[in-house]
């Protein structure tokens, strides 16, 4: 096979095309610092790239997921402090009206204050935040303890779990269940000890000490499975943080380049370059206008 001058040439040429496309890769990754900048360079890259912006999107709308069920439960730990302590100043009134101490008219202002009590209970009941009731199930727009006007309690109460995804396949339930909380019984017991109290009697008055403090327990036991959910919360949050760390350094380490490395590459083929280009210099002949200077 005959080699000619234009072969020569045209191979130079096209081995000169060849390494300044090396020469524009190497400076895009520099001035990017990623190893690619179009999926055509290296498709598994890219499609591994879509892969974890995808999981390291799930992750970011589970944590806000997650802020909102911390926001719901706060909210909810805030009330159920704020009815425990209704509960044990029910309970304690109770106590003390037992007491042969207390004559009729004294019994008389403590009903008054048990009242006072017991609307206090109902509003904690109808807690509402950002426009939901928290203690009424899946219907938040809805109030769960309503009056007739006349004193009397009107229990509407929605006994539905709220749940939200708070990871990928794990539903925590959020609220806590007004209709075991603030229940017909409840308001019924107070109302009982509201008329041994205007009635004077003594007896009755000795038996609501045990009904509310049963009341109270309540409460408090409701509190503790909210708490205990408010844990797990927290350990699923932690596991979150940790699986975005790793999420996201595995994106780092399949698109962003290795510095040291790149630079190498860059140089040594600019060293190349170089070399091509004077080899292609001497083996390219001088043609008749080099004679003629």
């Amino acid at each position: 096979m005959r080699i000619t001058q234009g072969m020569l040439t045209n191979n130079m040429l096209r081995n000169l095309t060849n390494s300044y496309k090396k020469f524009n890769t190497y400076f895009e990754q520099l001035n990017t610092g990623k190893k690619i900048s179009l999926p055509s360079q290296d498709p598994v890259v890219a499609m591994q790239g879509v892969n974890f912006r995808s999981q390291v999107a799930e992750i970011h709308q589970y944590k806000r997921n997650i802020n909102e069920v911390y926001s719901w439960m706060d909210s909810s730990d805030t009330a159920l402090d704020k009815a425990t302590q209704t509960m044990q100043k029910l309970s304690e009134l109770a106590v003390q009206a037992s007491n042969d101490t207390y004559d009729e008219l004294g019994r008389q202002s403590m009903k008054e204050e048990v009242k006072q009590l017991k609307e206090h209970l109902m509003e904690i009941a109808n807690t509402n935040v950002n426009g939901k009731h928290i203690f009424n199930g899946t219907d938040i727009e809805n109030a769960p303890i309503q009056t007739d006007g006349t004193g009397n309690v009107q229990l509407k109460n929605n006994s539905n779990p709220v749940e939200i995804e708070v990871s990928k396949g794990t539903k925590l339930k959020v609220n806590v269940d007004g209709s075991a909380l603030f229940t017909e019984t409840l308001f019924e017991d107070i109302n009982s000890f509201i008329g041994a109290l205007e009635e004077n009697n003594r007896d009755e008055i000795e038996k609501s000490i045990a009904t509310l403090n049963n009341h109270a327990d309540n409460v408090v036991n409701m509190r503790a499975d909210l708490g205990a959910r408010i844990n797990r919360l927290e350990l699923i949050e932690n596991r979150l943080n940790d699986q975005e760390i790793i999420t996201k350094k595995a994106m780092s380490d399949n698109e962003n380049i290795d510095y040291e490395e790149a630079i190498t590459n860059l140089l040594t083929q600019e060293s190349l370059h170089r070399a091509a280009l004077s080899a292609g210099s001497r083996i390219i002949q001088p043609s008749l206008i080099d004679f003629l200077r």
